[in-house]
């Protein structure tokens, strides 16, 4: 297809119906006899509960019950866990706490669901929490790391000594100690991740009902068969007795991918009344019981030789894990996260020690990204503050140490193996779309005007992950068209775009008679959801497969309806052709045909494939930032970008381009505004955007994207991941930009680069 094949920049399909407000979603949906729940929540952050009293409550007319922890566990609900195995540097195991459903006779922190309040109308259900009434004991609470980290700390587990709930490694310790003893320079930094609220345009919500015997849960999710496998068990259920039915999805940036407690209170609510129970979080709610991201403290210190060589990094990581673990939690800092620590570097060895604390906060998990970013982050400052105590060139350091196109493949310091990259042409091409040479003079007409300039950079590498599978099934349907059933989930990235470019390409079928089926678990035997940039690489593969099945059971019955034998049958643009003829018939017609002759064509052409997904993707890129700092009043602005990225080859340079510019924006928002804050007893001080700051239009620049393919060779389509990208490389890109600013006055300043903060470091000690 010459207008929407592989490589267009076509619009995105999916757009028409959000612009003229068909969208789905799942506020959108309200179901006979339709009832509304509410959760009450504990405004400490931790405290004993001695008492409570529903009977005001219950009594209201409409409200249909009002349900503790003891109603739950009942009915037989189970707890949420973290199941992801995981043993402490000595050999023991990490701490393991579970999350009941709703508070028992301890809160753990503000927001905390103690009650689930379920009505009429959710006016009903909001007056009925007014009339419950609870005594609370407060206890201490700890509210960021450094306080769970004191020796004196209030326990937020009592099993969990020290706030601790693992102390992890990877690494050999032994070989990186060596290599530091024989450094001719050891450079060392410490940075902050910190905390931001993921705030995804929809909020979390579902809609459970108990219809016939089995669930049916109507939620916002990153995969319907993930949220199925992982709310069966807590509801008490087998798999194949839930269904999970996802619509349109406005954002999930990792956040949606979980199991709540809210889905399956909701479930159990719809079972009980034998009324469908819809949940919608308020935005004020969302950033009381939504996972949060980030929040790490790292450490790291660089073995260098006497030529500026890298040896070897050695890295500590604190990452807090909130009050309880959510089911990806400890995965994010520990195996995510160092999968990247080597970077596009030649280090000898890595090692990293990552120690995970409870705080009495909400929950903190994957985040865009998702531990990728947050190294990426830790290893491009330290390359920034070597080149500095080294005295060589950001950039020439930069290009001594890294990894060469012709020495791919490459096994990382810690096990990977990249199988493809330039990277020292792709970090060329931004630097020249950024004006790199260019930069001193502009820095000079900005100290003309009382201003500053500052250039950087940040060089990432990310590691696409997720499930080892995907599945794909192309089905003719009765009316003509074809369904593509896949089992990721669109969450706003334009997967019916790009998969329907994948079919006109593969098989030439016309953009209009295709259909991307998504988000229902039981139109598709398996899926592995969206998370991790692995969607196209791994649906994609699986597209590609089960396209060319396709290919294969029509080129017989081809065959019959030209009557030739089938090998003489060849498929191209579409069209089934007789070798060196010009008799064809095309794809479509031969299904049309098949059903003109009382045949079914999806009996005969219809194929689905699980396809292995036997390695993921590195893709990789640098991206480069110009800020402007105002000295007077601290204020710094972002006033050019540009990104060369390797994302393999590319399905569609738009959609690809507009997942960057997204990251790229959550990125300056946590470099430059995005500030999550608890008092000392555990209240959250930024709990709405009165507080809160998101970037706006005007907080960004024109983002310039140049790509560069370097295929990858371990898929059949070539593609990287694209989705996650864009925030992985652009805090440090901003954050070097902003020391290179502020080098003249000796000061450096993390990650919220705040107003205030910046103008406090520039006026913290005298000029001169």
């Amino acid at each position: 297809m010459s207008g929407f094949g592989v490589a267009q920049p076509v619009r995105r399909v999916e757009d028409q119906r959000f612009i003229r407000g068909e969208g789905r979603y799942t506020d959108d949906i309200i179901l006979p006899r339709q009832a509304y729940a509410y959760l009450l929540r504990s405004p400490h952050a931790h405290a004993r509960i001695k008492a409570i009293d529903v009977a005001a409550a219950r009594a209201l007319p409409g409200v249909l019950g009002v349900h503790l922890l003891d109603d739950v566990e009942a009915a037989g609900l189970k707890r949420i866990r973290c199941d992801v195995p995981m043993d402490n540097r000595d050999g023991t195991r990490r701490a393991n706490p579970t999350r009941t459903l709703l508070a028992g006779d301890t809160v753990r922190h503000v927001g905390d669901p103690v009650a689930l309040i379920v009505a009429d109308s959710l006016a009903i259900a909001r007056e009925a929490a007014e009339a419950v009434s609870i005594d609370y004991a407060p206890l201490p609470a700890v509210s960021t790391m450094q306080a769970a980290a004191r020796e004196d700390a209030a326990l937020v587990w009592s099993d969990a000594p020290a706030n601790r709930c693992f102390d992890w490694e990877i690494g050999d310790k032994a070989q990186s100690d060596a290599l530091f003893a024989r450094a001719a320079r050891i450079v060392s930094v410490e940075v902050d991740n910190n905390r931001v609220v993921v705030a995804s345009m929809e909020g979390r919500a579902c809609n459970a009902e108990f219809v016939k015997g089995r669930f049916r849960i109507h939620a916002g999710t990153q995969g319907s068969h993930w949220l199925r496998n992982a709310l069966a068990p807590v509801i008490g259920v087998r798999n194949e007795d839930v269904q999970v039915l996802t619509p349109d999805v406005g954002g999930g940036f990792g956040m949606k991918i979980f199991v709540y407690a809210e889905y399956a209170l909701c479930a159990f609510a719809a079972r009980l009344h034998g009324r469908p129970v819809k949940w919608t979080a308020e935005r004020g709610e969302a950033f009381l019981s939504d996972t949060g991201g980030r929040s790490q403290i790292m450490r790291a210190r660089l073995a260098v030789d006497e030529a500026g060589h890298f040896l070897a990094l050695d890295v500590h990581n604190t990452a807090e894990m909130g009050a309880y673990l959510s089911p990806f939690s400890v995965f994010i800092p520990t195996m995510a996260g160092t999968k990247v620590l080597p970077s596009v570097y030649r280090f000898q060895s890595v090692y990293a020690r990552v120690e995970g604390l409870f705080t009495n906060t909400p929950a903190i998990d994957a985040y865009r990204g998702a531990g990728r970013p947050e190294s990426n982050y830790l290893v491009e400052r330290l390359v920034d503050r070597a080149a500095d105590e080294l005295g060589i060139d950001r950039i020439v350091l930069r290009k001594r140490n890294m990894v060469k196109s012709a020495e791919m493949p490459w096994k990382a310091a810690l096990g990977s193996v990249y199988d493809s990259g330039d990277f020292a042409g792709t970090m060329q091409i931004a630097l020249d779309a950024i004006d790199w040479k260019g930069a001193a003079g502009r820095k000079r007409l900005a100290r003309k005007q009382g201003l500053r300039r500052g250039i950087g950079i940040g060089y990432y590498l990310e590691a696409t992950g997720g499930d080892p599978s995907e599945r794909a099934e192309i089905r003719f349907a009765a009316d003509g068209h074809v369904d593509v059933l896949v089992g990721t989930q669109s969450t706003g990235q334009g997967h019916e775009t790009a998969y329907t470019q994948l079919i006109a390409d593969r098989l030439g079928i016309e953009p209009a008679h295709v259909r991307i089926v998504q988000g229902d678990s039981d139109r598709m035997k398996s899926g592995g959801g969206t998370g991790g940039a692995r969607s196209l690489y791994s649906e994609g593969s699986a597209i590609h497969a089960a396209a060319q099945l396709v290919v294969d059971k029509g080129r017989s019955a081809a065959a019959e309806m030209l009557e030739a034998a089938a090998s003489d049958v060849e498929f191209r643009d579409g069209n089934f052709t007789i070798i060196g003829t010009d008799r064809r018939i095309g794809l479509m017609t031969l299904a049309a045909e098949l059903r003109r002759r009382g045949r079914d064509p999806a009996a005969v052409l219809d194929g689905a494939v699980e396809c292995p997904v036997p390695a993921h993707t590195f893709p990789n890129g640098c991206h480069a930032a110009e800020i402007e700092l105002d000295p007077a009043t601290g204020v710094v602005r972002v006033v050019s970008y540009a990104v060369a990225d390797d994302m393999g080859t590319i399905v569609n340079p738009m959609i690809v381009a507009g997942q960057i510019h997204g990251g790229v924006a959550q990125g300056i928002g946590q470099a430059l505004m995005e500030r999550t804050v608890f008092d000392e007893s555990g209240q959250m001080l930024s709990a709405s955007f009165m507080d809160y700051a998101l970037p706006r239009a005007g907080d960004l620049p024109d983002i310039h994207v140049k790509l560069h393919e370097v295929a990858c060779t371990t898929n059949p389509l070539g593609v990287k991941g694209a989705g996650e990208a864009g925030a992985v490389g652009s805090c440090p890109a901003v954050m070097n930009a902003l020391q290179d600013a502020l080098s003249e006055w000796g000061v450096s300043v993390d990650m919220p680069a705040t107003p205030e903060r910046v103008w406090r470091a520039i006026h913290s000690k005298p000029r001169g």
